[in-house]
């Protein structure tokens, strides 16, 4: 079996520092900041993660949740996984029949919703302390490619100066972790570094020696 502990613990260790920094825009913007139990708004929204996150949620998945809930939520990635699939079909061949640039596929993406397959039928997470990057920061102000976004349920105003998580940055250091992950694991410049995947696909994949060509 891999280990992937040493890699893990420098990874939470960071994330650590992230929600510090989530938590500081929170303290200073209470009214803005309107994330609260119960408030899922952000678990409808379609996005990929890292290797790292990939790896990472689904081994705490298998390790916390008990084998008939992950049968169920299993049963709900497999769902989303196609919903996503057939959505990201859809817009690229727009992107490749009319000349449409990726900005804009990426703005259609955005506007999209599919229900994480962690989201329970009590409008909670069922792997909320690990959650990832983007679950984590999505109710304050961020950053990405120069574009700022907010949650449309914030207080937040367009036109104003906040303090941003700055997602360019975010990424960077994700896919650090992930060409030292593969580092550890004696795959270095495996193509897979650079690999975004959809969550529901991290929960269905078997992170193990054939998935990364040992």
């Amino acid at each position: 079996m891999l280990d992937f502990s040493n890699i893990f613990n420098r990874y939470e260790a960071w994330v650590r520092e992230v929600d510090k920094g989530v938590a500081r825009i929170r303290q200073a913007y209470p009214k803005e900041v309107r994330c609260d139990r119960g408030c899922c708004d952000c678990c409808y929204a379609v996005f990929d993660l890292s290797l790292i996150e990939a790896v990472y949620l689904n081994h705490r998945f298998h390790e916390r949740l008990e084998k008939r809930e992950v049968e169920v939520i299993l049963e709900r990635a497999d769902r989303a996984d196609r919903q996503a699939y057939r959505l990201k079909r859809r817009l690229y061949k727009e992107l490749s029949q009319n000349a449409v640039d990726e900005e804009e596929v990426l703005a259609a993406l955005s506007r999209e919703r599919i229900a994480c397959p962690l989201l329970n039928e009590n409008r909670l997470c069922d792997l909320y302390a690990c959650r990832p990057l983007t679950c984590r920061v999505y109710g304050v102000p961020t950053a990405v490619r120069g574009r700022a976004r907010t949650c449309g349920l914030s207080g937040f105003q367009e036109g104003r100066s906040y303090p941003t998580i700055y997602l360019d940055a975010i990424n960077d250091r994700l896919q650090e972790f992930s060409r030292e992950l593969l580092k550890e694991i004696g795959a270095a410049g495996s193509p897979l570094e650079r690999r975004w995947i959809p969550l529901s696909t991290a929960l269905l994949t078997d992170y193990d020696e054939e998935y990364f060509g040992l």
